[in-house]
């Protein structure tokens, strides 16, 4: 089935995807990879988000698609920066900043399906025709059926079930969120069919994988070959992302959208002021059931609101008695080999 589309750029995973399908477009998460020169410091200031200067000096340096247009969430002020520095370098793009809340109460879900009104009105003008809410409803399926292929691909890599390695996982992830989701469902149907010929090999020490995000699949084979066997994670790039919009008819469509997306697995920018550490609660409850005997947390530098949080969670882990390794990147596989004898000695005392 044929579903060639202009792109459409994002960078944050609260990103209402389905719309920018339903107005004839494919999503495309610029991910912070690519051998881009570092040029984005001339502009953002040194101690900003490597994340968002990543993103930025792809920008910069012409390392994209051809974009119709690029979809900002101001989830943080690193992100707002952002937007700032792109309409500077690129004022002739297409471009929206959609506010996002930090909870998800009902003030905040209404609030938030106003923005996303927002956006089926700007999408709807940089194609040229109204997006319409059958057109969402198709593309909250499609998002859908992306989200259970990789949460049941997860579930069995992660098991062994299939002998494929972890960073092939995160090949998948990338795929998903930078093509066409048709194609990408065509393919992730085959190869859940497919016959598993024996178990993984991997025969490593169990570890659950948290933090920002860590895209490159090199970096899970980093970790492989400190002696790790990945079981789990919560990562922006990873597992957090695929959560099924919810429809149930009582609410609209977009009402739904909206809701399902601030109800995600949260991420370190999201406050339940009910239960403050609650982030921490949810990463030793997943770390846990995973059966991983340590965690690592990887935390981009100068990421404001994991670093807000990282008390909170340390205390989590030691009250569980959970081993917890926190690493610092800036979101290039050689800030990860740097710490290449802090991930071995950490594998060292856990296998023991």
């Amino acid at each position: 089935m044929s579903d060639n589309k202009e792109y459409i750029g994002f960078a944050c995973a609260y990103t209402p995807l389905p719309v920018i399908y339903a107005a004839g477009y494919t999503p495309y998460r610029i991910l912070p990879m690519g051998d881009s020169p570092d040029r984005a410091g001339h502009i953002l200031h040194d101690n900003l988000c490597p994340h968002i200067k990543r993103i930025l000096d792809r920008a910069i340096n012409n390392d994209l698609p051809d974009l119709a247009g690029v979809v900002f969430m101001n989830s943080c002020d690193a992100m707002r920066r952002l937007a700032d520095a792109w309409h500077h370098i690129r004022p002739d793009d297409n471009m929206i900043l959609l506010d996002l809340p930090v909870t998800a109460d009902e003030l905040s879900v209404s609030f938030f399906t106003g923005e996303i009104k927002k956006l089926i009105d700007a999408v709807s003008e940089w194609g040229g025709k109204k997006t319409v809410t059958a057109e969402i409803e198709y593309g909250i399926l499609l998002y859908n059926q992306i989200s259970d292929f990789m949460n049941e691909l997860t579930e069995k890599i992660y098991a062994g079930e299939k002998n494929t390695n972890i960073s092939v996982l995160q090949e998948l992830f990338n795929r998903s969120v930078t093509g066409s989701p048709i194609t990408f469902i065509e393919d992730a149907r085959k190869l859940l069919s497919e016959n598993t010929q024996g178990k993984a090999t991997n025969e490593g020490v169990p570890v659950f994988l948290f933090g920002h995000l860590l895209p490159d699949p090199e970096a899970f084979l980093l970790f492989e070959s400190c002696g790790a066997k990945i079981i789990g994670d919560d990562l922006c790039t990873g597992s957090r992302f695929f959560n099924p919009v919810t429809t149930d008819g009582k609410k609209g469509l977009v009402e739904s959208l909206a809701e399902s997306l601030l109800l995600r697995p949260p991420c370190a920018r999201t406050i339940d002021s009910t239960i403050p550490g609650k982030i921490g609660n949810i990463l030793i409850t997943k770390a846990k059931k995973s059966g991983a005997r340590g965690a690592i947390g990887h935390v981009v530098k100068f990421c404001d609101p994991y670093l807000s949080r990282l008390p909170s969670i340390r205390e989590e882990f030691q009250k569980a008695g959970m081993p917890l390794l926190v690493l610092e990147g800036d979101c290039t596989l050689r800030s990860i080999g740097q710490q290449q004898t802090r991930i071995e000695a950490f594998i060292e005392m856990l296998s023991k």
